[in-house]
């Protein structure tokens, strides 16, 4: 399982002109699901993102996470996009291969199974819509980001 994490001020998706999911200072989360992923491991994911110290501490430090700010009451909330494009293979010609990437079935489960890890941590969790078209706006903060693979 791979995930790309930007720290955000806000972020917003939409599907045809319908947000779908939105969150206001946070993260964006992008998570790509390969074959062999299981529901261990995307709960392993939701806890590792919702404990990575990202965010700034009163001195200005990188020492707290989302669950920090939650309880802090300063923002917190996480928008979580499916993307399989992250499992892209682009060794070969200039086209690139999904193969992967785990077919989708398995992947909108396990990204449902993701989502749920993190709301059962105290997050909000706005999300995507699986398989459509999806226009993210954001306003990223740092800027930060991070990238993160689990096997």
């Amino acid at each position: 399982m791979r995930a790309v994490i930007q720290r955000v001020n806000h972020a917003i998706c939409t599907v045809a002109g319908e947000v779908t999911g939105q969150t206001g200072p946070g993260l964006l989360v992008l998570l790509g699901v390969a074959p062999g992923d299981s529901a261990k491991t995307a709960k392993a994911l939701a806890a590792k993102i919702a404990k990575l110290r990202i965010f700034g501490d009163d001195a200005g430090k990188m020492n707290r996470s989302v669950l920090d700010c939650v309880a802090q009451g300063q923002g917190g909330g996480i928008l979580s996009i499916s993307q399989f494009t992250l499992y892209a293979d682009t060794r070969a010609g200039n086209r690139p291969s999904f193969i992967g990437a785990a077919p989708p079935e398995h992947a909108r489960e396990l990204y449902g199974t993701f989502n749920a890890a993190l709301r059962d941590l105290g997050l909000t969790v706005g999300e995507g819509r699986f398989g459509d078209h999806m226009v993210i706006d954001l306003s990223n903060d740092g800027p930060v980001t991070i990238t993160l693979e689990l096997d």
